[in-house]
Parts: structure tokens; sequence; C-alpha cells
């Protein structure tokens, strides 16, 4: 097994890089912030070969994605081709990075939009399909903005992809991007007239992940409710029975077991967005969803008033999985054992908008 494995951290203030074994997951030490301290809204790593990269941005710089071939000693960033075009709105940040079973880089953006890189992320080009959608009139914003937050690539047909905007819903592509079909049925708009809940697209989508091994079945949590899909999105059924809230934003699957998922709830919308009753637990269902467990071991058991974001939680390869996230004031909590069991690996960062985890040989 590889012997050390890497927290990518991405935050308002650049991109951090928590560094421990992989064997004991102790001993972690910081590194940053790099990507010269613009806000980093999301890092990813590949495996194969220990290239990081890191998109972020706002309204004053710009879009960039930055790309480390030394494990964060050194960076170099492009935006080259992230635009719509004159006349269109610029992009201010990339929010979500994914690769592609064809080594292709996917980037979404704000406003919501979609690009593919083929170049290891030099240089970027439009996927015009998606914002071609006849839908796209109707996207609006929501309280955080018209954003493409989630990349969900098919793991060996490189031509399908699944992504989350908010608030234009889930949308489905099996021929590269050319053509899409929104993927919502079953999810609620509870913000809508009852007669309108279950619109063909316009949901809140929160956070988009795929089960491994299994293709078909994906999570979605939703700013109205948590549900599964086991028909690649075609329907949603809702799983949010045993959980303390309906509202949340990050989720991640276990590594190998399609039956798990671990979740974050917050304890809702116009309530504060922390954790329910300020008292910190990851919820874990082996079962795809039919029976939650609170995992506290750990974790603050009072005046916890902080947030997750939707990116900001991750788990790791090993055996027992790991389960990772980062909070909006900063710390970083870390399990070894599947969320038995919680320890804070650090602290006082700026507010974290993403984790990734990549383990590489020592």
């Amino acid at each position: 097994m590889p012997g050390r494995i890497l927290l990518l951290l991405g935050t308002k203030k650049g991109a951090f890089i928590l560094e421990g074994d992989a064997a004991t997951r102790g001993d972690w030490s910081l590194r940053g912030p790099f990507c010269d301290a613009w806000p980093v809204m999301h890092a990813v790593g590949d495996a194969a070969d220990g290239t990081i990269w890191a998109g972020g941005g706002n309204e004053w710089f710009g879009p960039a994605v930055w790309r480390s071939t030394d494990r964060g000693a050194s960076w170099t960033h492009s935006g080259a081709g992230l635009s719509y075009g004159e006349g269109e709105p610029p992009i201010r940040a990339v929010w979500s990075l994914a690769r592609a079973a064809d080594g292709a880089l996917w980037a979404g953006v704000e406003p919501a939009g979609l690009f593919r890189s083929i170049d290891g992320g030099t240089s970027w080009q439009h996927v015009e399909g998606l914002r071609a959608h006849p839908s796209r009139a109707h996207w609006q914003p929501g309280g955080g903005g018209l954003i493409l937050h989630s990349l969900v690539p098919h793991p060996t047909d490189p031509k399908q992809l699944w992504v989350g905007i908010s608030t234009a819903g889930v949308f489905h592509t099996a021929d590269g991007g050319a053509t899409w079909q929104p993927r919502n049925s079953g999810t609620r708009c509870d913000f809508l007239p009852e007669d309108q809940r279950y619109p063909e697209y316009g949901q809140c989508v929160h956070c988009l992940v795929m089960a491994p091994g299994m293709p078909e079945r994906l999570y979605q949590q939703n700013h109205c409710g948590m549900y599964r899909s086991d028909d690649g999105g075609r329907s949603w059924t809702s799983i949010e029975d045993g959980l303390p809230s309906s509202f949340g934003f990050p989720a991640a699957v276990h590594p190998r077991d399609p039956e798990t998922l671990f979740l974050l709830p917050l304890n809702g919308d116009s309530a504060g967005r922390y954790v329910p009753d300020a008292r910190a637990a990851v919820w874990r269902t082996r079962d795809r969803g039919t029976g939650w467990q609170a995992m506290r071991h750990g974790l603050p058991q009072r005046d916890a008033y902080f947030g997750v974001l939707r990116q900001a939680m991750a788990t790791d390869p090993l055996t027992p999985a790991g389960v990772y996230f980062g909070t909006g004031s900063g710390a970083v909590f870390a399990s070894a054992d599947e969320g038995e069991t919680w320890r804070c690996i650090a602290e006082h960062l700026p507010a974290i908008s993403s984790v990734e985890t990549l383990v590489v040989p020592g």
C-alpha cells in the first residue's frame, strides 16, 4: 500500500495540503497556502502520477486552474479558454474539477457552465451543449449563485457525465456533452407552490456523488431532502427518514461499499446553517439510506456553530476507509475507522471550501 496520504484543501485564501503517514493516518503536517492565496474552490489529485489541480478565482481575479506535478512544491496556472465569449457574462470562478476515464479534465464554473481540457489544464474549451439546453433560460441563481459544483464522470465511459447545478438540477450526457437530459424526477422543490414542487428542472442540488462500482447508483443532498437513485438519476427516492434535518451540503461515498454513505446535515436553510443543536455528528448509512447512525465520538458536542460546505467532505481508499471534513471556521476533522472515532487534525485555517484525498508512494 502506498506510504503517504495527502488531504487537498481548497480555502478562501489558497490551497493547503495536509500530509500524513498512510499506515497510521497520523502525524499530519501542513503546507501552504498555495495558488497565490487566491480563493480556491476545489483541489483534486491523480493517484497515478501525483498531479494536483486546483480551481478557483473570484470577480476580481477571474477564473484559473493551477497544476502541480511535484506534490505542491511548485505550481503553474492558466485561465486560457475559460470564457463564454464576447457579450456573454464573465466567468467568476472554477468551482469543480474531475478527471474523465480518457484522461481529459472537466471543470464546472460560475455562472453555471462546463469546460474540458485535453492538455492537463493548460487550455480549456467550452462544452456548449449544456448551456444550449432548452431549459437554460429558466436557470436562476440561488443564494450562493448559479454554479456547476458537482461533476460525476462515468468510471469507464468518458462520454458519460452527470453534473449538479445550483439551482438548475441534475443533468446527464451520454455523448461527451453534445446533448443533455435533466434527471430530477422525484426530487422536490419545497420553495415552490405545492402543485409545482416536482418540476423537470430547477431543483437546488447541493451535492451529487456516485456509489463505487455502481455507475447507476447516485446519491444527492438537495436543498430539499436527501435522495438515492438506482437508475442513473432517471428517478430519485427520498432517504431522509431518520436524519435530523432534510437540509445539508456535503456527502461522501465509501470507496468500496456502494451501500455506505457519509452525510453531514445542517439545521436548515433559515435556522443558521450549522450542525443541528450545535452538536457535531457525521451520519452514516450501511444500507443505502434505509437507516442512519450518528457518529459523534471525538467531535464537539456543545457550542459547535460551524457549517460544512458541499465539497468539504471526502473519504480515502484505505482499509478501513478514512473520512474527513473541513469547516467554515477552518478546522479539519479526521476518522481513520469509517466514522467510529474522530479527531481534529488542523485548526485556524481560512474557511474551507473543499476536501479531497490523494494516496501516493512514500
